[in-house]
């Protein structure tokens, strides 16, 4: 059986390390540098690095600080935000990265998943979605981008099936309802988009307890989860995460 993935995601704003609650009220948490070479003690399966505010300010990415936290880690590690062009992928795989995150780049020009996929190979392209619950959507769900701050009108499962038959080998779906509450990820959404596309989700967005993720993990059929709070809190760690997933059946790399 393959073995689910723990991912930790460092959202960066000017630098250091951030984090709030449905995109609002971020405040500072730490050094992304530091942090990552932490996670990477505790046993972390990746990493996920985003710029939450280098698409709306109309910036690359910062490839100073990715290079300095690639330095630190010897697993996968995937960048997010700023990511706009072929050479801004090309120039954040050089730093360091081994894949891209794109999120509202890619709704602006789906062409950039085709291209990305064709040139640096699908496994180098994510899909980041920032979903929330919209009725007036068939699936249930809409899309949104610029850290959920412009509803795009897409609908969260054309979307993402959409991007797949375009090249992306991954999605990180991101509930923006359950985004830093802690009350548990929607595994209704998750479990959606994960039975409709060929390639891995990984759930994000709400995460408090490991049980929150062996819910994710099994019912949402999710093939990794990714979390924050939790361990930038201190509360957990990834290896003590790691060994209660295991005990409770969810097969994980110990």
């Amino acid at each position: 059986m393959l073995k689910k993935r723990i991912i930790v995601c460092l959202d960066v704003k000017d630098g250091r390390t951030t984090k709030g609650v449905k995109f609002l009220n971020n405040v500072d948490i730490g050094d992304p540098v530091e942090m990552a070479a932490e996670y990477y003690r505790q046993g972390v399966d990746e990493l996920v690095f985003y710029d939450i505010i280098a698409s709306a300010r109309g910036r690359g990415p910062i490839l100073e600080l990715i290079s300095k936290v690639a330095s630190q880690v010897f697993i996968p590690f995937t960048v997010g935000g700023g990511i706009n062009t072929i050479d801004d992928i090309r120039a954040t795989i050089l730093a360091g990265a081994e894949k891209v995150s794109l999120n509202s780049p890619a709704v602006k020009n789906p062409d950039l998943i085709k291209e990305g996929a064709r040139i640096f190979g699908n496994q180098c392209i994510v899909l980041g979605m920032d979903v929330r619950r919209d009725a007036s959507k068939a699936s249930g769900y809409g899309t949104t981008i610029h850290g959920g701050r412009v509803d795009t009108g897409l609908d969260a499962l054309e979307w993402a099936k959409k991007a797949v038959s375009l090249g992306a080998g991954e999605i990180v779906l991101n509930s923006m309802d359950a985004d830093g509450t802690k009350n548990g990820y929607d595994v209704e959404l998750t479990r959606m988009i994960a039975e409709n596309v060929p390639v891995p989700v990984i759930a994000s967005g709400g995460a408090g307890t490991p049980e929150h993720m062996k819910d994710v993990l099994t019912d949402g059929k999710a093939d990794a989860a990714l979390i924050a709070t939790m361990v930038h809190s201190g509360k957990y760690t990834v290896n003590g995460i790691k060994e209660t997933l295991s005990q409770a059946g969810v097969p994980v790399r110990l």
